[in-house]
């Protein structure tokens, strides 16, 4: 299992761990592959602190930091606005949806900080991605930063460059790929449509092999339906450095999930993982649940564009977290959900993922 992406980084397998959580972040790490934590959402202050905790615990091993880069910044609508412009007929759909399955309201508290105003994500504005580098630079165990859509622009890869991090971007199709590579990236990520959260439509069976001959000689990590020892080495059989995994450490006793949640994706078939607009309005693979059947239903109105949808839904959700309605209940998952057969460790996953990779590598060694 050593090879280019191995020695750029200097870890002990090409496994590479996208989480929410410090924690599996940390675990991964630990374990010799690389933790990927999802930066956009924190703040300055908060991503500061925990990227100095997971300096701390990872003992001088490098990890990743995944962004959602912002290309140009357009003007914001008011929240006023944005709410008044959703058609009355999403909103009494969700509201009696969530009425019929005895869902309370939301506390007067959590309403009003919901509906007010605030910045975006720190991924999605230019002056909020300039100020996460400039957190990601003083921490030098940050070795690489994911652009999680699309190429990431030139001041990004410029400015990382400069102090020796690696660049590298998610692709779901060859063209995608090309276009990173153009940008000035190190490595690409190419996610097939099994993936969890927002994918393309190609698999990855297709797809590894496509992007790898596309890039040469760039590096590619497998993203889309990685879960197990015999997926990694599937993956570098078919021309891919490592692989990056999420949906498979949702199952492990660290993830962010609730215990009550875990159980659903231990439980969870790989037909469960389905792709639909409901939570965003841009196709998103997630658990299936009452949430999803209900805008499956006939009667459903279509899902709004992108940035309406997520504005309609977004108290819903929260109700339902609040409320523990685990049966209304997603998450991003991906089709490997299915092999995901109880609750484990992030060190025992990566251990049986090393070993079995080994093995079936060693066995395939001997067949030739």
């Amino acid at each position: 299992m050593r090879n280019r992406i191995t020695e750029m980084f200097g870890i002990e397998v090409p496994i590479f761990g996208f989480t929410h959580k410090p924690e599996v972040a940390i675990e991964v790490t630990n374990a010799g592959g690389m933790g990927a934590l999802a930066a956009s959402y924190y703040q300055p202050d908060e991503l500061e602190r925990i990227l100095t905790d997971m300096d701390e615990k990872t003992g001088g091993r490098p990890y990743c930091i995944d962004v959602l880069f912002a290309n140009k910044v357009g003007q914001v609508t008011p929240m006023s606005e944005r709410l008044k412009a959703l058609p009355k007929e999403h909103i009494e759909f969700v509201e009696k949806l969530l009425n019929d399955a005895g869902i309370p309201p939301l506390p007067p508290e959590v309403e009003a900080e919901m509906l007010r105003e605030k910045p975006p994500g720190h991924g999605h504005t230019e002056e909020g991605v300039l100020e996460v580098l400039e957190i990601v630079v003083r921490h030098p165990q940050a070795k690489f930063v994911l652009s999680a859509m699309g190429a990431p622009p030139a001041y990004v890869v410029d400015r990382l460059h400069s102090r020796g991090i690696k660049v590298g971007a998610m692709a779901g199709s060859a063209e995608h790929a090309l276009k990173h590579v153009r940008a000035g990236v190190d490595l690409i990520v190419a996610q097939g449509s099994e993936a969890g959260g927002h994918t393309g439509t190609i698999s990855s069976m297709v797809l590894w092999p496509e992007v790898v001959e596309a890039v040469a000689p760039i590096p590619v990590l497998a993203a889309g339906g990685v879960g197990s020892g015999r997926h990694v080495a599937a993956a570098l059989a078919l021309g891919a450095e490592g692989v990056w995994c999420g949906t498979i450490w949702l199952g492990a006793s660290e993830s962010e999930l609730s215990p009550d949640m875990r159980k659903r994706f231990v439980a969870a078939r790989s037909q469960d993982a389905i792709q639909r607009k409901y939570d965003t309005g841009k196709p998103l693979r997630g658990l299936r649940s009452k949430w999803t059947d209900a805008w499956d239903a006939p009667d459903a109105p279509e899902p709004l564009p992108l940035a309406a949808q997520k504005l309609l839904v977004a108290p819903a959700l929260k109700r339902l977290e609040l409320a523990n309605a685990v049966d209304y209940m997603g998450y991003m998952s991906g089709q490997i959900v299915g092999s995901i057969k109880a609750e484990r460790p992030v060190r025992d996953i990566m251990k049986s993922m090393t070993s079995e990779c080994l093995a079936v590598l060693k066995t395939l060694s001997s067949k030739s």
